[in-house]
């Protein structure tokens, strides 16, 4: 059933209640005294990736004091990469402090939005997950704050439906479910699988660990911050920041590994070497083969080991094969060499699937997004935020937004400061519309995939960061932060069309944050 009842015209609609919706929150009060916005989120909470990534050793990659709002800084974290409920607590802390949750709906499904020619606005189908019921908001801004680690890849293998134990996905833990003394079958070895196994090797009483392709694993030491230093942090002015800006500049110079270039080969040697060292220092020398990659180091994501995984695999109950998982039985698991493996408990750490852009969205004259991208060649966004044909809409980490050495959350602030100036004079009721021109979009991506060519990030390996159609990349930003950071704050005032409605001598576009 879909309501369509009489529908005030809401300022803003942002989809999505993770660290980017709550972002767009925090700097449309605070940069555009805004507060006529809604934030719609299928979760029964906010939080994103880290509401829905409940299982065990779940932990930020990033240390935590750049892996934080820079307007929030945070002095209470208790290691420099802490874990899961420290980051949704300090998640939770940030939506009270600027009072975000009464902007928040949750248990709302984001259907579809189509764009209003009439009216200038954007007319977004929402579900009630509880009532199943569909119904309609419209909006003078819509913005795309949706992730992709929520969504579990499926497990699609002969005799899963007779499996007669649990079967978990990280992203969909049930905490109720004991491991204690069970066989334990983990599928996968990504960043989730490194940091469960050694969280739940002293419960199971046996692990058996399927993986395909190797990993490059790097050693990072979860120091803890004491309540000395946490107080050190709270009292003394600056210091705080300071880190910050150390942990900024120490992440960007290893930047350089990325590059194709003399500098870049050695850089990568040198960090191959590392991981090679630590790999044999620490796990038995029989995993060595599946635990040293032959692609060149940074290809694919890299895993920093903070929760001791490698050193995990030399404990008597783990064990770790590269033989394919040919079908489920319902105690065991069957592998294609004849193995049986058994199986009270199996958890899928198989990533993600990537499905924030199914959405159907229709923008100008009935164009979707799927014909946009298929007129371009390949998916594309003006720098990440933006698409001709569609005003008014804004993705918070669209495509080409990644970097693969620092935080997703400087990522995150730039682009909704970028955001945030571009919408000011429609917020202002200055400009009925906004929509990025064409050529813009075009050289810019031009430039981008230019610079992709030029680094490792290119379709040498098999990686999530590939569109497999169009051997394009659609997640990497391939350029510094620095640039960044200029990208999304200097000179973008004639990429844009406003439509215009009354008399004004200038936009109004207010100034960003720091580089930092």
């Amino acid at each position: 059933m879909t309501s369509f009842e009489n529908r005030p015209i809401t300022k803003v609609i942002v989809i999505g209640a993770g660290f980017s919706g709550l972002a767009t929150a925090c700097q449309l009060q605070r940069q555009l005294d805004c507060d006529d916005f809604v934030i719609y989120d299928r979760a029964s909470a906010p939080g994103g990736a880290w509401w829905a990534n409940k299982y065990p050793g779940c932990a930020v990659d990033i240390p935590a004091v750049f892996y934080s709002l820079s307007f929030a800084p945070n002095p209470n974290f208790s290691k420099v990469f802490p874990p899961r409920a420290e980051i949704l607590e300090y998640f939770n802390g940030v939506a009270k402090k600027f009072d975000v949750n009464r902007h928040i709906v949750t248990n709302t499904e984001w259907e579809g939005a189509y764009w209003q020619e009439s009216t200038s606005t954007w007319l977004v189908k929402l579900k009630d997950i509880s009532t199943g019921n569909s119904y309609y908001k419209e909006c003078k801004i819509l913005v795309s704050a949706v992730g992709g680690l929520v969504d579990p890849n499926p497990f699609n293998v002969p005799g899963v439906d007779g499996f007669e134990g649990d079967i978990l996905h990280t992203a969909r833990w049930n905490p109720d479910i004991t491991l204690n003394q069970k066989d334990v079958i983990v599928v996968g070895n990504g960043c989730s699988a490194a940091q469960v196994i050694p969280a739940i090797a002293d419960e199971a009483k046996s692990i058996s660990q399927f993986m395909r392709t190797p990993q490059h694993y790097l050693q990072n030491d979860n120091l803890q911050v004491t309540e000395r230093w946490q107080f050190v942090f709270r009292h003394v002015p600056g210091l705080l920041l300071f880190f910050r800006l150390l942990v900024f500049l120490f992440l960007e110079s290893t930047a350089v590994r990325f590059g194709i270039t003399g500098n870049g080969q050695k850089a990568r040697n040198q960090s191959a070497q590392g991981s090679k060292t630590y790999i044999q220092e620490n796990a038995p020398e029989k995993y060595w083969p599946l635990l040293m990659p032959k692609y060149e180091i940074g290809c694919r994501r890299r895993i920093f080991d903070n929760s001791k995984y490698v050193g995990c695999l030399q404990r008597s109950n783990v064990h770790l094969t590269d033989d394919p998982i040919a079908s489920l039985r319902p105690r065991s698991i069957l592998t294609k060499s004849g193995k049986e493996y058994p199986a009270d408990t199996i958890v899928l750490a198989t990533g993600f699937s990537l499905t924030q852009y199914d959405v159907e969205l229709v923008g100008r004259n009935g164009c979707t997004r799927t014909k946009h991208w298929n007129d371009f060649g390949y998916k594309e966004a003006y720098k990440s935020i933006a698409m001709s044909e569609f005003p008014n809409f804004f993705f918070v980490l669209g495509l080409n937004s990644g970097k693969g050495h620092t935080s997703t959350i400087y990522s995150i602030e730039n682009y909704v400061d970028l955001i945030t100036r571009v919408i000011a004079p429609v917020i202002r009721d200055q400009s009925l519309s906004v929509e990025v021109k064409t050529d813009k979009e075009n050289e810019y991506n031009e430039a981008l995939h230019k610079a992709i060519s030029g680094t490792i990030f290119n379709n040498s390996c098999f990686s999530c960061f590939i569109d497999q159609k169009t051997q394009k990349n659609w997640f990497i930003y391939p350029w510094s932060s620095f640039d960044m950071w200029y990208d999304t704050h200097m000179g973008l005032s004639n990429d844009w069309i406003y439509d215009v409605s009354c008399e004004i001598q200038y936009l109004l576009i207010p100034s960003g944050h720091c580089l930092f």
